[in-house]
C-alpha cells in the first residue's frame, strides 16, 4: 500500500508524542492526532511485551469510545483507522517508565553508562469500519559507551530525559556520541517502529 492510496481512509494517531507524529509524517501518511487519557499506572503486566500490547490496546479503546461519543454518523461515512502505540524501557529485566524525579533520571543514566538497555514498543491498529484490530511488539537493544557525569548533568538540566520512558534518548545530540550500538531501528526506540506500523496498516486496509 502506497502512502497516498490511503487517502480514502482517515488515520488517527492516538498519541501526544511529538516523535511518533514526526515518524508517521515521515512515512508519508496524513493523519489527525487524538490523545487517549488513560491511567497507565493502573495497568500492570510482568512481561514488558505484554504490558506494551495491553497499554496500546487500552489507548486505542479509549480513542474509539471518544470517537463514538463525538458522532456516530460521521464515523460511518469515512473508513477510519486508529493507530496507538506504547514504549517501555527494560533494564536488567526491570520495566522502566518516565523518571519520577531528577534523582531517578540521574540514576537511570548512570546505569546505562558503559552498559545496555532495551526498548520494547508496540503498535496497535484498528479499522473501525471492518473491526480489524491487531497489535504487535518490537524490541531493540541499545549499548552505551561510558557517559561522562557532566553530560548526564547537562541532560538533566535540559530536561527532555525527564519526559521519556526510562529517561532514555538515543537521538539527542548530547547522548548520540555515547551510543555504541543499536540492534534494531531508531524509529522503534523513538516510539513508532515504521516497518511494523506499515505492515499492520496493510493488513488493516
Amino acid at each position: 500500500m502506497e502512502a497516498n492510496s490511503s487517502s480514502s481512509f482517515k488515520i488517527i494517531l492516538g498519541s501526544a508524542s511529538v516523535a511518533r507524529r514526526k515518524i508517521l509524517a515521515e512515512m508519508g501518511y496524513e493523519f489527525t492526532v487524538m490523545t487517549a487519557d488513560i491511567d497507565e499506572k493502573c495497568i500492570r503486566k510482568e512481561k514488558p511485551e505484554e504490558l506494551v500490547l495491553v497499554l496500546a490496546q487500552a489507548k486505542a479503546d479509549a480513542i474509539i469510545s471518544k470517537l463514538q461519543t463525538i458522532n456516530n454518523q460521521e464515523m460511518d461515512a469515512e473508513p477510519t483507522i486508529v493507530i496507538a502505540a506504547d514504549t517501555v524501557v527494560v533494564y536488567e529485566g526491570v520495566i522502566r517508565e518516565k523518571p519520577s524525579s531528577k534523582e531517578e533520571a540521574r540514576q537511570f543514566l548512570k546505569d546505562y553508562s558503559g552498559g545496555h538497555a532495551a526498548t520494547v514498543g508496540s503498535v496497535h491498529v484498528t479499522n473501525l469500519k471492518t473491526g480489524f484490530s491487531k497489535g504487535e511488539w518490537d524490541r531493540v537493544e541499545i549499548y552505551f559507551h561510558e557517559i561522562p557525569d557532566e553530560i548526564i548533568e547537562k541532560l538533566i538540566e535540559e530536561g527532555t530525559v525527564l519526559k521519556v520512558a526510562g529517561g532514555l534518548i538515543i537521538e539527542h545530540p548530547l547522548i548520540l556520541p555515547f551510543v555504541k550500538e543499536v540492534v534494531g531501528t531508531t524509529d522503534s526506540v523513538m516510539g513508532l517502529p515504521k516497518d511494523l506500523t506499515r505492515r499492520l496498516l496493510k493488513e488493516a486496509i
